[in-house]
């Protein structure tokens, strides 16, 4: 089963209620942009038909971008119940493109990166991942606040409500490095996983997950390299043992492999990872290629 990946931009529109289609006639349809990265090669403006490949099934057109020749895919979709459940139930990978995280991957990229600059790049490549993730994910609370000049409505994150960060040892500490300035509210519980370097099999040498996450609880999984897919397989394995559903569930990684993602979207259907790039491939050692080396030596020097 393919697995949805979005490279995408966002506009207000993403942040209103379903709006009214220019013809009035019309029934109210979503409006959602996204960059897709089969749509970079192409000259002119085409239309393509992505059934069980995106947020909903729909028909699009490929344009193109500003100066930069990007390609946009604008979806006006009319949303149903059946649609939506389709959408529940597949596991989706979003690439933001904004500069500054193909800046920090870049950094990590380069073999000549010394390790402090390696782990701050580390650092605030989690930092713009995390605020990406968070984006429309979050409870918040309303009321009014007196400002200086008068009354304000005003909207702020709902600090009842439990979110938790669950940094995978040791690179995800370097990626969760600012999750407390991004996420004031949050629990950090810390998961240890190593990997044999013979079998590719992890094992688990610190857990400092709670028995049982509070209900409702929405849980950012920090784990920079997802290349083949048993550590990260494993730890939300054991979250999910603790009372937390896959759609509760978000999953930050620098960047991703396919026999991860393969993995995770037969495994985990409705969970959403987010990642600094999509790399191709996999070697025999099970590091990512070209990937950015082993993350947590590089992070830690040692």
């Amino acid at each position: 089963m393919a697995v949805p990946i979005y490279n995408y931009y966002y506009s207000p529109l993403l942040r209103c209620p379903p709006c009214a289609s220019p013809s009035s006639s019309s029934p109210p349809y979503h409006q959602l942009h996204l960059l897709s990265p089969n749509s970079l090669h192409s000259s002119s403006p085409s239309l393509y038909h992505l059934k069980n490949q995106s947020i909903i099934s729909a028909t699009i057109t490929v344009f193109p971008l500003s100066r930069r020749r990007r390609r946009a895919l604008t979806m006006d979709c009319q949303t149903t119940p059946e649609q939506k459940s389709i959408s529940q139930e597949r596991m989706l990978v979003f690439v933001p493109p904004h500069p500054l995280i193909k800046h920090w991957v870049s950094v990590l990229r380069n073999e000549d990166t010394p390790t402090p600059i390696f782990k701050s790049a580390m650092a605030e490549l989690g930092r713009l991942l995390m605020y990406e993730a968070s984006r429309d994910w979050l409870p918040t609370i309303s009321g009014e606040i007196q400002s200086p000049l008068g009354v304000a409505t005003v909207e702020f994150i709902d600090p009842r409500e439990p979110v938790a960060v669950v940094p995978i040892l040791r690179a995800g500490l370097a990626l969760a490095e600012h999750a407390s300035s991004i996420l004031p509210a949050s629990k950090t519980y810390h998961l240890g996983i190593s990997r044999n370097e013979e079998t590719l099999q992890p094992t688990v040498y610190l857990n400092k997950l709670p028995d049982r996450f509070p209900e409702g609880s929405r849980v950012f999984v920090v784990d920079p390299m997802l290349a083949t897919g048993g550590t990260i397989v494993a730890a939300l394995n054991l979250i999910k043992e603790r009372g937390v559903d896959n759609k509760q569930i978000k999953v930050v990684s620098a960047v991703a492999a396919p026999p991860a993602l393969q993995k995770l979207s037969e495994k985990f259907p409705g969970l959403h990872v987010y990642a600094g790039n999509i790399d191709p491939t996999v070697n025999d050692k099970g590091f990512i290629i070209p990937g950015v080396g082993d993350a947590g030596d590089r992070s830690f020097g040692t």
